[in-house]
């Protein structure tokens, strides 16, 4: 099956290349109008100072810090699980779950691996690697989530009990302890975000096959997946494959720069596209996990968009940059601080805001009580509010990017929080974000509706909206119907067809 990330095609460029000089003797006759390359700079481009001839000094420092993950699971976990294996596919973003199914089970134990584990001794495996010399691991969320016990395979083949300290399912960020005292080999983060360009290594354990070292360079950064709110993904080459993740990547100084998360592939398979979240990232939040067992993220109480390119000119902006406030939710920070419909959020302390999804990622990463101050454009003329960031709600959270599971489930193509949560009225179910190509878009539901009922049931939670959609169509309906609120206040009913089923 052809996978793909927001329905965006993974496309291969084809490289011509130039040849230079005389034709003579391959039965080639030269152009009338010759082709030239493009005139290389004045100034000679600095040869690296460290040219990477070998990666083996990197390796030999870096190795014994990285670990196998191996995690079992019972019978108690939902049936939502991965039925070979795994994490809870429901805990994991729709968008992601076939990556997940893929590449972070391989190996013995998990899908396709020998010595798969019986029915109630389900397992699974990925990488980690120690960031404290009394043994803090760090690994994805999705390796260890709704594990019974979990173990970790040293470089030295010394397998160990840890204990889960902490998970944040919203970045796929888990944080372990092994829990046998001792003093560990481990590694350390790098201070600053790579180039694209640079070199990296990439260690794991791909397959079940521990510590496997691979090498490629930064592709792209600030990559969004759909993965979640707060995507930010290094793009890297390096061959990554099923059980690499929650593996690290290192720059040439042996210093973390990313998490190794997903691959994007048709076959499962490394094509070199993996993706990597940054050490940036990764820091802040295992800074939590290991204080306070979760993250806390602050919490402004806007929903916004992006400024597109007619919306600036509307506005009267030079660029389409920045955040669009749709609506400021009453008694929020935003609002008591004056924001508005309308106003465009241009910066955050100073630092310009690209798009919505910059300014969501720049607000969860402060803690909440943070006083910041927001430079926006209302009507033509700039201010400036300081605002006191509250806390972000732990039930107001996007439970699916579509509003069910994959694998068999519909998909309708929305994102749900509670609307008490989010100030949207005491009752219902807020549509946070929409797939503008899904059914539920086709059928006029936006951002800021409120689905009050479905197929007659009220509805509260995301959950309750999953499970009257999971009933429509196992009664074999086509279509379930809904009670929708608009943001305007205007209530009425839309019957969605429901999505095509994967599997």
């Amino acid at each position: 099956m052809t996978l793909t990330v927001r329905r965006r095609a993974f496309a291969s460029v084809a490289a011509a290349a130039l040849v230079a000089g005389g034709a003579a003797g391959f039965g080639l006759t030269e152009p009338a109008t010759p082709a030239y390359a493009q005139a290389l700079p004045k100034t000679p481009i600095e040869a690296p100072e460290h040219p990477p001839g070998s990666f083996a000094n990197v390796v030999d420092k870096v190795k014994p810090g990285v670990v196998a993950v191996k995690v079992k699971l019972d019978n108690s976990a939902d049936d939502d699980d991965d039925s070979s294996g795994g994490p809870n596919m429901q805990q994991v973003p729709p968008q992601l779950r076939e990556f997940f199914k893929r590449f972070g089970q391989g190996g013995p134990g998990g899908p396709g691996g020998r010595g798969m584990p019986q029915r109630g001794e389900r397992g699974a495996v990925g990488s980690g690697f120690i960031i404290s010399a009394d043994g803090y691991v760090v690994t994805n969320n999705h390796v260890v989530d709704k594990a019974k016990t979990v173990q970790v395979t040293l470089d030295d083949s010394r397998t160990l009990d840890a204990k889960v300290i902490g998970k944040d399912p919203k970045t796929d960020i888990a944080l372990l302890k092994i829990t046998e005292s001792g003093s560990y080999p481990y590694v350390q983060f790098g201070k600053g975000a790579p180039r694209v360009g640079d070199w990296v290594v990439a260690i794991g354990n791909p397959f079940g096959l521990g510590g496997t070292v691979t090498a490629g360079i930064v592709s792209a950064r600030g990559r969004d997946i759909g993965a979640g709110p707060y995507d930010d993904f290094l793009q890297i080459d390096a061959p990554i494959n099923k059980g690499n993740s929650g593996g690290p990547t290192f720059n040439v100084n042996g210093e973390v720069v990313g998490v190794n998360t997903a691959i994007a592939s048709p076959s499962g398979g490394s094509v070199g596209l993996a993706f990597a979240i940054p050490a940036e990232t990764v820091q802040a939040v295992v800074e939590q996990l290991r204080t306070d067992g979760k993250v806390v993220r602050g919490y402004l109480g806007v929903q916004v968009q992006p400024v597109t390119k007619d919306i600036a000119e509307g506005l009267g902006l030079d660029k389409a940059k920045g955040a669009l406030v749709d609506h400021a939710e009453s008694g929020t920070p935003a609002a008591k601080a004056g924001l508005k419909s309308g106003d465009v959020i241009e910066s955050v302390n100073g630092a310009p805001v690209n798009d919505a999804r910059d300014l969501s990622r720049r607000i969860a990463g402060l803690k909440p009580g943070t006083e910041v101050k927001l430079a926006y454009l209302r009507n033509g003329k700039s201010d400036v509010a300081t605002v006191e960031l509250g806390t972000l709600p732990t039930d107001a959270k996007v439970a699916s990017r579509d509003d069910s599971t994959s694998g068999g489930q519909p998909r309708l193509g929305l994102s749900l929080a509670p609307a008490n949560d989010v100030g949207l009225g005491d009752e219902g179910v807020a549509v946070m974000d929409v797939d503008p190509d899904g059914p539920a878009a086709a059928k006029g539901i936006s951002q800021g509706d409120v689905i009050l009922d479905v197929a007659g049931t009220s509805v509260s939670k995301p959950s309750e909206v999953q499970a009257q959609i999971r009933a429509a169509e196992s009664n074999g309906r086509k279509a379930v119907l809904m009670r929708v609120k608009s943001a305007k206040g205007q209530t009425r009913f839309v019957a969605v067809a429901l999505g095509k089923k994967e599997g």
